[in-house]
């Protein structure tokens, strides 16, 4: 499963320049606002501290990661910048976005006199609202083109029609409001019509708060602090981190995650050895690169976990859904896998490090078979026996 971030944002928040930190793509970055929609796209290899350590005890062929991929799209805010009646995105536009499992909204707290803003001045949350109307009328374009379809059709009588026609008119109502699908009561019988919609506001988000490098540290303690459900006093702070707080709460509130970074730092210490950027890292008291914490943030909004498959010819990390048994987790590997599927031989990576082998597991009863209703858990080590017949 190849998880797809799609990077968004208004022209000047940092957007490509998080891409190439993420990346290290080296797509162009412009100092103006641009009228271009053409997508940056790079496959990045998913951080796993795990892969390291089986690799030195099975000293494999090769060492597969599971992958992200990231999406880069210019191109918001053009009809605020032309004066133009918003209208929602174009269909290029659209494209390139539509497919994506997640979004990264990328807001600019970071103030830079050489850096213009399209509104003059510095506001995340309403840069926020800005790029909420424009996904949330994109998505009412989406759905009235489907109404006049769906009209046309309930013109049979078919029952199945008129459900749809009811719940397309509750979206329209919705959306005309500017409101977001992902926060509107939706039942388990309208999500597979949602599915076909590709509504960018049903869409698992994240805000990537794009903050000056002097408020890193203190930005990240206050997101934690707001994600804990410590009383947070906004009326206190000031500046940059009044404004992070502002699209902290609005994000909690509406179940996102969101994540600050300084994407030109995240740039500069993409260049730099790795030993070295985790050095200047721990300086500013943060545990591991904005990038790494992005991806992980992803794989969280979509529920998301990864187990490994370890031997002498490759060791692997594959992503399932949490949740997942371990029939569909053999799917992942391959289709015959899952149809023939007998047992599964798991361990936990942490209880295998301890025992070295799997022979030694073997004899202290740690590795264990397991059969179809067993669900995978984030970390397993697994083999499945399978049998396929002719």
């Amino acid at each position: 499963m190849a998880l797809t971030i799609g990077i968004i944002g208004l022209p000047q928040s940092g957007k490509t320049t998080l891409f190439n930190a993420l990346t290290k793509a080296g797509a162009p970055i412009s100092g103006y606002a641009t009228s271009t929609v053409q997508a940056n796209m790079a496959i990045v290899q998913v951080p796993d501290a795990r892969l390291q350590p089986l690799a030195e005890i099975f000293n494999p062929h090769k060492v597969t990661p599971t992958t992200v991929e990231f999406v880069d799209v210019a191109g918001m805010g053009q009809s605020e910048q032309s004066g133009k009646e918003k209208q929602g995105l174009s269909a290029e536009f659209l494209g390139h976005i539509r497919n994506a499992d997640a979004l990264a909204i990328v807001l600019r707290t970071f103030v830079n006199d050489n850096v213009p803003h399209i509104y003059q001045n510095i506001d995340p949350y309403r840069d926020l609202e800005s790029l909420n109307a424009e996904l949330s009328l994109t998505d009412l374009a989406s759905v009235e083109r489907r109404l006049e379809r769906t009209n046309r059709a309930a013109k049979s009588g078919d029952k199945k029609y008129q459900q749809e026609l009811e719940t397309l008119r509750h979206l329209q109502n919705e959306l005309n409001e500017l409101k977001l699908v992902s926060q509107l009561d939706i039942t388990s019988q309208d999500q597979a019509l949602l599915s076909e919609l590709f509504l960018l506001t049903a869409k698992p988000r994240m805000y990537v708060l794009n903050v000056s490098e002097d408020v890193l540290g203190a930005a990240n303690d206050l997101l934690n602090k707001i994600a804990s459900g410590e009383d947070v006093e906004v009326a206190s702070l000031q500046g940059e981190l009044a404004s992070i707080a502002r699209v902290a709460l609005q994000a909690k509130n509406e179940r996102a995650e969101v994540v600050a970074v300084s994407a030109r730092l995240e740039a500069e210490l993409s260049e730099l050895p790795e030993e070295d950027a985790h050095e200047y890292l721990e300086s500013l008291g943060l545990p591991q690169l904005g990038a790494d914490r992005v991806i992980q943030v992803g794989y969280r909004l979509l529920n998301l976990i990864t187990f490994l498959t370890a031997g002498e010819d490759e060791v692997r990390a594959w992503t399932v859904t949490r949740g997942a048994k371990a029939p569909e987790a053999a799917g992942k590997i391959h289709s015959d896998i899952e149809r023939g599927f007998i047992r599964a031989e798991v361990i936990s990576f942490d209880d295998f490090m301890a025992c070295g082998s799997f022979a030694a597991a073997t004899k202290k009863g740690l590795l264990r078979l397991e059969g179809k209703e067993y669900v995978i858990k984030d970390g397993d080590i697994a083999h499945f026996r399978f049998n396929v017949a002719k």
